[in-house]
C-alpha cells in the first residue's frame, strides 16, 4: 500500500484537509468512471442526455483545484472545494452539487478537523442549500438523495457512532436506497423505468470515498458502472425535450456586493424553469432553462457583474442522444462558420458561440445575439466591438457529451493564422477524458468558407463514413475552398484598428473597393481591388471567376452583411454564369467578419465539387 494513501486501520475519529482531499478524489474517480451511465438514463428536468457530463466537468474542475492545495485543514479544504466546484460548475445537476459543497462549507469554515458530529451538522446544512438554492424544488431527484444521506448521517453522529468508515456506509446505504425511491417520487422517472442521473451520481461520489476509507488506497481500479438501461431509456423516455419546451440551458456567474439573492431569484423565475442559485451573496451562479438565454443575462447585470455567460441548444442534444446509430461521426465548428441555419438543423452541425463584446456589454454570437441584432447594434453603438475565441471551457464541455454518444467528434475551426481558435480547441481535446476520440482541423479559412467545409464533413458523417473517410475528405477540400470578400465600407474597419485611417482616405478619393480573400495558408489578405463604387456588386463576380476554373463543379456559398438584396443578385449572376454547379447556398454573415466589414460586406465561397480520388 503507498505510504502517502495509508489510512489507519483503527476508528477514523477525524478528517483534516489532508484525508478530505484523499478521499474526494476517490469519490470523483468513481464519478468520471460512470459519466457515460449517468447521460443515457438522464430524464429530468430535461432528457438531454448531459448529466454524467455536467457532472463530471464540475467535479474535475475540484480535482484541478485540489492538486493546487496542500492544507491539513478541513475548513480552508471545503472552502476551496466549493469554489472550484461554483466556478466549473455546468448544468443543473453541477449547480447543485456546488451548493452542496457550499453549504458544507459554509458550516464548517473555521473547523481544522471535522469530528462526526460537525461532519453530520455540515452535510445537513449542505442539503439545505441545495434544495434551497432550487426555484422549484422536487422530491424524487438528487435533493431528495442529498437529505436523506444527510439524515442518516447526522443521527448516527447523534447516535454516537464515531468512526467516519461506519458514518460513511450508513450515509451510502441510505443514499441507494434513497435513489432506488427516486422512481416512486417523480413520476418521469417510473415511466422510463430509471432512477434520477443526478441521485445517482452523488451515490458514485459517496460509494468511491467509502471504498476509500475501507481500503485506503487511492491505487484501486475503480469498479466499471453497470450501463444498463440505455436503449430503454431512450424509447421509453420523455416524449418532449422537457415539459416547458424551453430551448437554451443557460447558465452565468454574477460577482456583486450583497448580491439581492430574492430579487434575483424572483426576476429570474419569470423567465423560464429549472432555475438554480449556487454560490453566496457575493457570487452568484446562474443556471436556468429559457428560451431568450441574452434577456437572462441583461437581467444578471442589474444584480453585478456578469461573466461565465453560457448557453447549450438541448434540443440539438436531445436530437443528439437519439441520433442514427449508423452516424459514428460528430461534426463541430465554431460561429466564424457562416452557413444557413437550416443547413446547420438538417446537417446536425453543433455550433460553439465566439464572444462578441460591445465594451462591458458581452453577448454569445448566434446565441445571445443573432446576425441581424448584431449588425443593428453595430451600426448605433458608438463602441466598436470586438470578437474573441471562445474558452477551451466552452469545446470542453461540447467535446464530452458528444464523445459519449459519437464513436469520433470531428472540429472545423477558424484558421488559425487569424484567431486563437483552433489553439483554444485543441487545449480543449488535449483535456477530455477520450483525446483520441476527438480531432481538431484547422479550416484555413473563415466565414463561408469555413461553414463549407464543415458541411461537407458533417454530410460525410451522415453518409455514415468513419472518422479516417471524413478527415481524409476534409482535407480534399480545403485548398479547393476558396473565399472572397467584398469590403464596401471601411469605416468599421479603421474603428476596430486593422486599417489606418489613410489608407480608408487613399480609397475614398480613388473609388477603390478592397477584395478580401484566403490564402492557402489561412491568412486573410487584401487580393485585389474593384475599380470604381459604381456596379461593385457585378464587378465582384466577375474578380470572382477570373481566379477559379468556372468549367469545374463548384459548390457556390453567398453572404451578406445586411444587404440581403445584392446577395440575391449575386447568386443569380454565379447560378447563370457557372455552368457546374453542385449546390449554391444564400444565408447573412456573422460577427466574425461582419465586424471588420459593416452593414454592406458581402462574402462569397466557392468549394470544388470534385470527388477525391
Amino acid at each position: 500500500m503507498d505510504a502517502s494513501a495509508r489510512m489507519e486501520r483503527g476508528p477514523i475519529a477525524y478528517l483534516d484537509g489532508t484525508r478530505l482531499t484523499r478521499a474526494l478524489r476517490a469519490g470523483i474517480a468513481r464519478l468520471l468512471d460512470g459519466q457515460e451511465h449517468l447521460n443515457s438514463i438522464n430524464v429530468f428536468p430535461v432528457a438531454d442526455s448531459d448529466t454524467g457530463t455536467n457532472m463530471a466537468l464540475t467535479m474535475q474542475s475540484v480535482l484541478v483545484a485540489l492538486d493546487a492545495h496542500d492544507d491539513r485543514h478541513a475548513g480552508r479544504t471545503l472552502t476551496t472545494v466549493a469554489d472550484a466546484a461554483l466556478n466549473g460548475a455546468r448544468g443543473n445537476s453541477g449547480a447543485i452539487l456546488a451548493q452542496f459543497f457550499q453549504g458544507l462549507s459554509d458550516a464548517s469554515v473555521d473547523l481544522p478537523r471535522l469530528a462526526p458530529a460537525d461532519f453530520g451538522d455540515a452535510v445537513e446544512h449542505g442539503a439545505r442549500a441545495a434544495r434551497e438554492a432550487l426555484a422549484e424544488p422536487r422530491d424524487g431527484t438528487v435533493l431528495s438523495v442529498l437529505a436523506d444521506f444527510a439524515n442518516e448521517v447526522s443521527q448516527r453522529a447523534r447516535d454516537g457512532v464515531h468512526d467516519f468508515r461506519m458514518l460513511l456506509t450508513g450515509g451510502l446505504e441510505r443514499a441507494r436506497a434513497s435513489l432506488t425511491d427516486t422512481p416512486n417520487r417523480l413520476e418521469v422517472l417510473r415511466r422510463a423505468n430509471v432512477v434520477d442521473a443526478g441521485g445517482e451520481g452523488f451515490v458514485m461520489l459517496l460509494a468511491g470515498i467509502d471504498r476509500f476509507l475501507h481500503s485506503g488506497s487511492l491505487r484501486e481500479p475503480v469498479a466499471p458502472m453497470p450501463r444498463g438501461l440505455t436503449e430503454h431509456a431512450v424509447e421509453t423516455g420523455v416524449d418532449a425535450v422537457s415539459a416547458d419546451g424551453h430551448r437554451w440551458c443557460t447558465e452565468c456567474m454574477i460577482h456583486g456586493d450583497d448580491i439581492d439573492r430574492r430579487r434575483l431569484r424572483e426576476t429570474l423565475t419569470a423567465m423560464g424553469s429549472s432555475l438554480v442559485l449556487a454560490g453566496t451573496r457575493n457570487r452568484c451562479k446562474v443556471h436556468i432553462h429559457v428560451d431568450s438565454p441574452d434577456a437572462v443575462f441583461r437581467a444578471a447585470a442589474d444584480f453585478g457583474a456578469v461573466s461565465g455567460e453560457k448557453a447549450d441548444d438541448m434540443h440539438r442534444q436531445h436530437g443528439t442522444a437519439r441520433h442514427d446509430a449508423a452516424r459514428r461521426v460528430a461534426v463541430i465548428t465554431d460561429s466564424a462558420a457562416d452557413m444557413p441555419e437550416d443547413m446547420i438543423e438538417s446537417l446536425d452541425v453543433h455550433l460553439v458561440p465566439v464572444r462578441v463584446n460591445f465594451g462591458e456589454r458581452s453577448f454569445l454570437d448566434k446565441v445571445s445575439i443573432n446576425n441581424r441584432e448584431f449588425f443593428e447594434e453595430l451600426a448605433r453603438n458608438p463602441v466598436h466591438p470586438t470578437t474573441s475565441q471562445p474558452a477551451p471551457g466552452d469545446f470542453r464541455r461540447l467535446y464530452e457529451f458528444l464523445a459519449s454518444h459519437y464513436a469520433h467528434v470531428v472540429s472545423i475551426n477558424l484558421t488559425a493564422k487569424v484567431s486563437g481558435t483552433w489553439q483554444a480547441a485543441r487545449s480543449a481535446a488535449e483535456r477530455v477524458s477520450t483525446p483520441e476520440r476527438v480531432h481538431v482541423v484547422d479550416c484555413r479559412n473563415v466565414s463561408l468558407g469555413q461553414g463549407l467545409i464543415a458541411m461537407h464533413a458533417a454530410r460525410c458523417a451522415q453518409d455514415g463514413m468513419d472518422v479516417d473517410e471524413v478527415l481524409a475528405e476534409v482535407e480534399h477540400v480545403i485548398p479547393r475552398t476558396h473565399t472572397f470578400g467584398l469590403v464596401r465600407d471601411l469605416s468599421y474597419a479603421v474603428r476596430g484598428g486593422r486599417v489606418p485611417r489613410s489608407r480608408k482616405l487613399v480609397a475614398d478619393l480613388l473609388r477603390i473597393t478592397p477584395v478580401l480573400a484566403c490564402t492557402p495558408d489561412g491568412r486573410v489578405t487584401a487580393n485585389g481591388v474593384i475599380l470604381g463604387r459604381r456596379h461593385a456588386v457585378r464587378k465582384l463576380v466577375d474578380f470572382v471567376l477570373r481566379r477559379i476554373d468556372p468549367a469545374r463543379a463548384w459548390r457556390v456559398a453567398v453572404g451578406h452583411a445586411a444587404d440581403p438584396d445584392s446577395a440575391a443578385w449575386l447568386a443569380d449572376a454565379f447560378r447563370e454564369r457557372l455552368p457546374r454547379i453542385d449546390a449554391l447556398y444564400q444565408t447573412d454573415i456573422g460577427s466574425a467578419f461582419g465586424v471588420h466589414g459593416g452593414p454592406g460586406t458581402l462574402v462569397v465561397a466557392l468549394q470544388e465539387a470534385t470527388p477525391r480520388v
